[in-house]
C-alpha cells in the first residue's frame, strides 16, 4: 500500500480519491444520515405516545388512590419519557447526543429505581453500588465542562465535514 510523504495536505490526499468514489461515498452517507434521522424521529413518536399513555395512567392512580410512593415513581418516569425525548430532539438538531441530558436521565432514572423499591428495603451493598453511581454521574457532569470545546459552539467534526464538502464542490 503506497503511503503519501509526511506532510502531505490532507486536500491533497482527498484530490486523490477519484471523483465517482467521492460522490458514491457523500450519497452512501447521506443515505444513511437519512436512516438514522427516520429512526430518531421514529422514536421521538414512540415516546410521545408512551408519554401521553403513561400521564393517562398516573393522572387515573393519583385520582383513584393516595398512594405516595406510586405516584411519585410514575411522575419521575414521565420526567425520565420527557428527558429522552429532549435528548433525541437535541439530535436531531444537532447531530451529536448531549453528555449532560445523557447524564441527567441517568441520574433520574437511578433514583426512580431508588425510590420505587425503597431505600429501606435494598441490601446495602446495591445502596453503596448507587452511590458510587451517582458519583461518577456527578463527576461526568463537572468534568464535561473541561472537554474539549465542542459545547462551546466549536464542533471540530462540523469543520472537518464542511472542509470535505468544500472539497467535493
Amino acid at each position: 500500500m503506497n503511503h503519501p510523504p509526511t506532510g502531505t495536505p490532507v486536500s491533497t490526499l482527498h484530490d486523490a480519491i477519484p471523483w465517482h468514489q467521492q460522490l458514491r461515498r457523500s450519497q452512501i452517507v447521506q443515505s444513511l444520515e437519512a436512516v438514522q434521522d427516520l429512526i430518531a424521529i421514529s422514536l421521538c413518536l414512540g415516546l410521545f405516545g408512551v408519554m401521553v399513555l403513561q400521564l393517562k395512567r398516573t393522572f387515573s392512580t393519583l385520582f383513584s388512590t393516595s398512594e405516595f410512593h406510586e405516584v411519585t415513581a410514575d411522575s419521575l418516569f414521565i420526567l425520565i419519557l420527557v428527558e429522552l425525548f429532549r435528548l433525541l430532539i437535541i439530535y436531531l438538531q444537532e447531530q451529536r447526543v448531549s453528555i449532560g441530558v445523557a447524564v441527567e436521565i441517568a441520574i433520574v432514572s437511578v433514583l426512580r429505581e431508588v425510590i420505587v423499591r425503597g431505600v429501606l428495603e435494598t441490601d446495602w451493598q446495591q445502596i453503596l453500588a448507587v452511590c458510587l453511581f451517582l458519583m461518577t454521574m456527578a463527576l461526568l457532569m463537572v468534568v464535561r465542562v473541561w472537554l474539549p470545546p465542542t459545547f462551546a459552539g466549536f464542533d471540530p467534526e462540523a469543520q472537518v465535514s464542511a472542509r470535505m464538502r468544500q472539497h467535493q464542490e
